[in-house]
């Protein structure tokens, strides 16, 4: 049960946030590639293998979490070396054959870029833009593909996060073509892979090239991207629409995916699936901001910190499991670790609003 938000708020969210910061620092951080490993302990990390580059790119959007929360300009150092660093890692370019993973690399940037003012971000984002915008084809109707090489796979990652990324270049900028682009996407996400029922967000279609939609595939992740989406699209027209389908999409992911009891999200596993929940978080927090009346996302939110802080961290070490009720076996991935402190952020973020 979710303490009394009177009581949550004198807990220092920020300290515990700023503490596992450092442990993420401490634990992954690899001074010879400049960004971070995959593994805790070093030992299990195997040169060249396994590069998750978008995992990089929420690394940066913690480090901005970090810098906005505290204003310490050593967020804004490790901001730079860490981008660049990922660019040198990724062949000197942050061009990839996932749109996907450009596309996070791309909002966390333009973050970076709104916090620092340097214009080298912004011109980073823009370089990835029109990039991401040769995924949209007439495969399916339309819609961003997925990867560069697979175009006929069309999904919820690839499509809701352009969407937030072309709204924000218009609040920025004041492009009228990247509203539309924003719009478009949107719709087209909407229309395919959202449920008109329930306003549940469903992954991808036609993956395996059978037209079909991954309907048992309802991750964490995918229903915070699309409620993203609604907001900055609400944001940038003011049509209440786009913030009413972002409610019911979170109203959805509450009755679907936590815990009817406890209120804790799901336990996702490891790989990429471990960064999903925290993705939800960042959306949650956003959402609840342009919300405040949206008690019962403040209370998900809350309760999970809450069991996470007491039982789902080992403090000794620094470290934390996909599911945030137990503690870590090790070795333990940064994708999880991720999660936990967007989680952590998050919570010191609500504290704020």
């Amino acid at each position: 049960m979710t303490q009394p938000k009177e009581t949550l708020e004198m807990i220092n969210w920020k300290e515990r946030a700023e503490w596992f910061q450092q442990c993420i620092e401490r634990n992954y951080y690899n001074a010879e590639t400049g960004i971070m490993n995959q593994w805790y302990p070093r030992a299990y990390n195997v040169e060249g293998e396994n590069f998750y580059y978008w995992w990089q790119a929420h690394v940066i959007d913690i480090l901005v979490d970090g810098y906005e929360r505290s204003g310490d300009p050593a967020y804004s150092l490790r901001i730079k070396e860490l981008s660049q660093s990922l660019a040198i890692y990724n062949g000197g370019t942050f061009l990839h054959n996932y749109y996907d993973d450009m596309e996070w690399t791309a909002l966390a940037l333009l973050r970076a870029h709104r916090v620092s003012g340097d214009e080298a971000y912004l011109s980073a984002v823009l370089d990835l833009w029109a990039d991401i915008k040769t995924a949209w084809n007439d495969k399916l109707g339309g819609g961003m593909a997925w990867k560069k090489d697979q175009l006929d796979y069309k999904n919820t990652p690839a499509n809701a996060p352009a969407a937030i990324l072309a709204a924000r270049l218009y609040e920025l900028c004041h492009k009228q073509e990247d509203l539309e682009w924003a719009l478009r996407i949107y719709e087209w996400n909407q229309m395919n892979l959202v449920d008109p029922a329930t306003g549940s967000v469903w992954d991808g279609m036609n993956r395996l090239g059978d037209g079909q939609i991954d309907f048992d595939w309802e991750f964490t992740y995918c229903q915070g991207v699309f409620l993203g989406a609604g907001l900055e699209l609400y944001k940038n027209t003011g049509d209440a629409r786009y913030l009413e389908d972002a409610n019911r999409t979170a109203e959805a992911c509450i009755e679907r995916l936590c815990n009817p009891v406890t209120q804790m999200l799901p336990d996702e596993g490891i790989d990429d699936t471990g960064l999903f929940k925290g993705i939800l978080i960042r959306y949650f927090v956003q959402i609840f901001r342009e919300s405040p009346e949206a008690a019962r996302i403040y209370e998900v939110i809350m309760a999970n910190a809450n069991r996470f802080w007491e039982v789902g961290l080992d403090k000794q070490l620094g470290l934390c499991s996909p599911s945030w009720e137990v503690k870590p076996d090790l070795p333990v991935q940064l994708s999880v670790q991720l999660s936990g402190l967007m989680l952590l952020e998050g919570a010191a973020a609500l504290m704020e609003a």
